[in-house]
């Protein structure tokens, strides 16, 4: 019988449903935010105030935060600059897959209708040598486990 060890959540890549994204695109340091929740709806109880119903309400789905190593002419770059500064905007499908030591999908998160709502790069400092890291936040209908 063989022991199950979980995956690592570092072996993983990212797609874009972009004509121009590139193969630099897929490569992220840091996925953050595929979560979901249930909001919750509070009904009290007609003619009974020690009660309180606490009932299910939507499905609720944070920001996509995808970080990486500055990238300056890429698919993804002109996707997030036509959305922020031209007002152009086209959801996207993005699929987040994790990997196992093969370099085999093991589970994939497809996120529906994405689209750029926040660009941003890491802060300058002569006094530190570290990589410029750029952070793109994405808005998203929801997500679904493959």
């Amino acid at each position: 019988m063989a022991i199950y060890t979980p995956p690592v959540g570092f072996h993983f890549r990212v797609a874009f449903d972009l004509d121009a994204a590139t193969d630099a695109d897929i490569r992220f340091r840091e996925v953050t935010g595929l979560s979901m929740e249930l909001s919750e709806e509070t009904v009290n109880e007609g003619g009974e105030n020690r009660f309180a119903h606490k009932l299910p309400g939507r499905a609720q789905y944070q920001s996509l935060t995808l970080k990486r190593g500055l990238l300056t002419d890429t698919g993804v770059r002109a996707w997030i600059t036509d959305a922020i500064q031209n007002f152009i905007i086209r959801p996207a499908t993005v699929w987040v897959t994790l990997l196992n030591e093969a370099h085999e999908p093991l589970q994939t998160y497809t996120v529906t209708d994405a689209w750029p709502k926040k660009w941003s790069i890491s802060d300058f400092n002569a006094e530190n040598s570290a990589l410029v890291i750029e952070t793109l936040e994405l808005s998203y209908k929801f997500f679904r486990v493959d």
